[in-house]
């Protein structure tokens, strides 16, 4: 093993100096003291420096220190015994509950590639069932697909995800990973309290980097719990449903740490290795012989600009996009879906069936009518319209209005009832509308 030792500590970024072998980059090195402080080299320098990250964050870092290259990059334990509880970025417990023995663990390189199949799945086109009207209807989930929830804050993201990973947990289809990424606190533990009262985190893994820690560990936490899904996926063959909140809070911490370098920021002033970044995650986000993993990622979209160039990057990666709209939140109504701007490639008739499929382009085309006749209604008033032009109109506000529901995990907030509906009972309901 090589040795180094600490010239420089800038914060979260430790520069170490090595006489004989170099490191690689992505290596895991570790301060000789007696806390181990990981070190993650970031790029290497004349051939004789080393940049690390400092991932604790450790304050008692100094220059002189010994520091010792592990020949690995970041490994974290892999296993059953990591069903059901609560992890950091490092794939430590932070839940509070019987802490187990890694040692005995197999542990898995978080930046190393599985290996690649040499027959991926072909497409089944397996609907899964979400039990939410407008996204069951406008962007149905396909096993093995990936759907991206976008909108500002405050419209009702994660509120969306923790309904999505309540009620397909519920139905027991497959095993259900959850990243939190650069999220509040608070609604890690809500989720948390959510799925353990309704009995769900027997087939859950959650793995949190949240917002009151350091940009390695956020930037960290995805890639933690990608390497634990795909695991699963070839190991033991399981289906996974894979949710991340917050994509766009995955970028941000690169973006920090970018920051922190140095380094020229590109287009909108994000870091310049933005689109590998992001394909760093989303590529091993697929599926293979063995099984599926089906990617559920919230994304914050800032100043509710939908062409920022990070959600533009992160969106070209998606099979569909549920856009939330703080207008329709205004009114009321949640999910606060925008109907319009919601879309979907798997929106077909090969894989939801010429019914479905007719009726979206037949609900798609009275919300169209609906907004252009809103600004007309504004100035002459409703009752000059045609009789046709009226029942169209009348027609989209119920659509508007039956495409809200109530959330089960929403419960204790309002009092009022969770709802669950069917694909067959959404298509039945709106047929009952624009028939």
């Amino acid at each position: 093993m090589s040795q180094g030792i600490i010239q420089a500590v800038h914060g979260l970024i430790v520069d170490v100096e090595f006489d004989n072998e170099m490191p690689s980059v992505n290596e895991l090195l570790q301060v000789d003291i007696e806390r181990k402080s990981p070190l993650l080299v970031n790029r290497l320098e004349n051939n004789q420096r080393a940049v690390c990250l400092n991932i604790n964050a450790d304050t008692k870092l100094q220059r002189g220190m010994k520091v010792t290259a592990n020949g690995h990059g970041i490994e974290i334990p892999v296993g059953d015994q990591l069903v059901g509880r609560v992890l950091d970025a490092l794939c430590r417990p932070i839940d509070g509950e019987t802490p187990f023995n890694s040692d005995s663990m197999e542990h898995r390189d978080i930046f190393r590639l599985p290996k690649i199949s040499q027959n991926f799945i072909k497409n089944t086109n397996e609907i899964l069932e979400t039990g939410i009207k407008a996204i069951d209807f406008f962007t149905p989930f396909v096993k093995g697909s990936k759907i991206g929830i976008i909108g500002g804050a405050g419209v009702g993201k994660t509120v969306l995800i923790m309904e999505l990973m309540h009620n397909v947990a519920k139905t027991g289809s497959g095993m259900s990973f959850f990243a939190g990424i650069g999220e509040r606190i608070r609604e890690g533990q809500e989720l948390y309290e959510t799925l353990k009262a309704s009995n769900l985190l027997g087939n859950t893994c959650m793995l949190f980097g949240q917002m009151d820690q350091n940009p390695a560990q956020r930037m960290l936490v995805g890639l933690s719990a990608v390497t634990l899904a795909e695991y699963f996926r070839d190991q033991q063959k399981k289906d996974i449903l894979f949710f991340a909140d917050n994509m766009y809070r995955y970028v941000q911490a690169h973006n920090e740490v970018s920051t922190i370098l140095d380094q020229i920021p590109s287009e909108g002033g994000y870091e310049p290795t933005i689109f590998s970044d992001v394909k760093l995650i989303e590529d091993r986000l697929s599926s293979t012989d063995d099984g599926s993993i089906t990617s559920i990622q919230t994304i914050y979209v800032p100043a509710d600009d939908l062409s920022d160039p990070a959600v533009q990057m992160i969106q070209h990666e998606l099979d569909a996009v549920i856009v939330l709209s703080r207008a329709v939140a205004e009114q009321g109504i949640r999910p606060a879906v925008d109907l319009l701007r919601t879309n979907s490639s798997l929106l077909s008739p090969e894989i939801v069936g010429d019914r479905h499929y007719v009726l979206s382009l037949q609900v798609e085309a009275l919300i169209q009518k609906y907004e252009s006749l809103k600004g007309i209604i504004a100035i002459i008033g409703e009752s000059e319209l045609s009789a046709a032009d009226r029942a169209d109109y009348a027609k989209a506000k119920k659509l508007i209005q039956f495409f809200s529901q109530h959330m089960y995990v929403m419960e204790k907030q309002n009092a009022m009832p969770g709802e669950y509906f069917t694909r067959e009972e959404t298509l039945k309901g709106v047929e009952e509308i624009i028939v």
